[in-house]
């Protein structure tokens, strides 16, 4: 059942704290559907904190909890009662249910988010969170959650051990990497470089090693590779494909796109 006192509170809360001029911008900036109240994230943080931790808004049942926080977001009218619902899934005073059985719910915060800002808190910081401490069951379940449909699920996947650091399963983030590799979507591939930064932090020489999009034939030139490459890869305003600067070390000109010059125009642009 849902706590309709709760979210009518946190409702509240946010629209006597908006900011219209910000809220504008930030649904501009976002390219959000949902409007936003206008608060920045310390000031969300600040109207969340006390209401969250009230006794009189406290959830003693699993089903209440799992349906207030669909029904916040699912009736959302602005993106941060969103936000909110994310922070009322993950409160300290719901630890004990952050196991296997609240996957469903973030799946569904996932696929019916479908942006960033929501899905990467909710893969790295209550995805992950669950992973880390139930490996054996929820490993299965991201491996199939890497080669689903749904590109956030994919990008979930991959992101869900971004906090890991020395406990980051490798095995589980290749899995998670290699069958996305030729994905050519702009989400995805920056979902495995950042996991690839981050965890390079901890073994710089596993994640080099790591095949990435950059690796790939998709992103390096066939002669060279995109670390060794002499005609380094730089963007133009013709093309988003990599252009050869044109050395004569380059065999491969035609690959790197139609403004590149010929092998034999050595020195380039």
């Amino acid at each position: 059942m849902v706590r309709h006192d709760l979210v009518a509170r946190i409702r509240q809360a946010l629209a006597d704290s908006g900011d219209p001029e910000r809220a504008r911008a930030q649904q501009s900036y976002m390219k959000s559907s949902l409007p936003f109240r206008g608060l920045s994230a310390p000031q969300l943080r600040a109207v969340l904190r006390p209401i969250l931790a009230d006794p009189a808004h406290r959830i003693t049942d699993r089903r209440d909890w799992e349906d207030t926080v669909r029904g916040l977001w699912d009736g959302a009218t602005h993106r941060e009662e969103r936000y909110a619902a994310i922070a009322l899934a993950g409160h300290r005073a719901y630890r004990g249910w952050q196991d296997p059985g609240a996957l469903p719910l973030y799946a569904h915060l996932v696929t019916t988010g479908a942006w960033w800002d929501l899905v990467d808190q909710v893969a790295a910081d209550r995805v992950g969170l669950i992973l880390l401490h139930h490996r054996d069951e929820v490993g299965p379940l991201v491996r199939e959650w890497a080669r689903a449909d749904d590109l956030w699920l994919r990008r979930s996947a991959i992101l869900s051990q971004l906090a890991f650091k020395e406990q980051t399963d490798t095995q589980l983030l290749a899995d998670c990497i290699e069958p996305n590799l030729e994905d050519p979507s702009f989400w995805i591939r920056k979902a495995i470089g950042w996991a690839l930064r981050q965890y390079a932090r901890t073994d710089p020489d596993w994640a080099r090693h790591t095949p990435s999009p950059r690796r790939t034939t998709r992103g390096a030139c066939p002669a060279h590779g995109p670390a060794r490459c002499s005609a380094r890869r730089r963007r133009t305003s013709r093309t988003r494909r990599p252009a050869c600067r044109g050395t004569p070390r380059c065999r491969w000109p035609g690959w790197h796109g139609p403004a590149a010059p010929s092998a034999a125009g050595a020195g380039g642009r």
